[in-house]
């Protein structure tokens, strides 16, 4: 039988540019459905979650990183943001609201296409039928599934891979440099609050208490540690 070709959803709201990237990525073997709008998209990715979604920042009604926002609440689907400006802090934020890649215009496909890649790659990555137990907390990484006792947690990628790191150093102080190298990878471009952020997030859906937390402590000066 043959395999899937990976879906993917591309919301531009430029026309030529989305039909000449629609083409380019169906040739190099995914499968693309298009949207040109933020209502429509979030439409589309709801009735069908693809395995990644390419989202251009600057769209009519719903902006990209509102929706981006949206999708990351709702679905753990990667998501590579477009975008003109090419600022540090544009990307920050955009990576901070929930994206896993941040692509400026104009690139290369062949750019693109690796960063497809390298962001599915990371998704797949410990995809071994490895169980990872500490406390309540269980993740399984075959599956990408992560449970507190028997609920199951919607996380998004990089709040799994952030959870996982900090479940295989159960009791030891993780630096932030280390969280971003390792769950975000070397050439990351941003900063340390990227992990603050994501360790918010990751408590929101772990702690009985977020304002209190008892499973993620945090390390002064250092990072973060797993107390389970």
């Amino acid at each position: 039988m043959k395999e899937r070709a990976p879906s993917i959803l591309l919301v531009e709201d430029d026309e030529t540019l989305r039909e000449v990237l629609a083409f380019s990525l169906v040739r190099a073997g995914y499968e693309v459905r298009e949207s040109r709008d933020g209502h429509e998209a979030l439409e589309v990715a709801r009735q069908t979650p693809p395995d990644l979604i390419i989202l251009d920042v600057m769209l009519p009604g719903l902006d990209g990183l509102s929706l981006c926002r949206i999708l990351r609440a709702e679905m753990p689907t990667p998501i590579i943001l477009l975008t003109a400006r090419t600022g540090d802090v544009d990307k920050i934020v955009g990576l901070e609201s929930g994206a896993d890649d941040y692509v400026t215009k104009p690139f290369s496909m062949g750019e693109l296409l690796a960063r497809i890649r390298a962001v599915m790659r990371r998704v797949d990555q410990g995809q071994d039928k490895v169980l990872l137990e500490r406390g309540l907390l269980r993740l399984n990484l075959a599956r990408r599934r992560a449970y507190r006792g028997e609920q199951e947690l919607l996380l998004s990628p990089k709040e799994f891979d952030l959870l996982a790191e900090l479940m295989r150093h159960p009791g030891i102080a993780l630096s932030r440099d280390l969280l971003l190298e390792r769950v975000w990878g070397y050439d990351f471009v941003g900063d340390s609050r990227t992990v603050d952020v994501h360790i918010r997030w990751l408590r929101e859906k772990i702690e009985q208490d977020p304002s209190q937390p008892i499973l993620i402590q945090t390390v002064r000066g250092i990072g973060y540690r797993l107390e389970a």
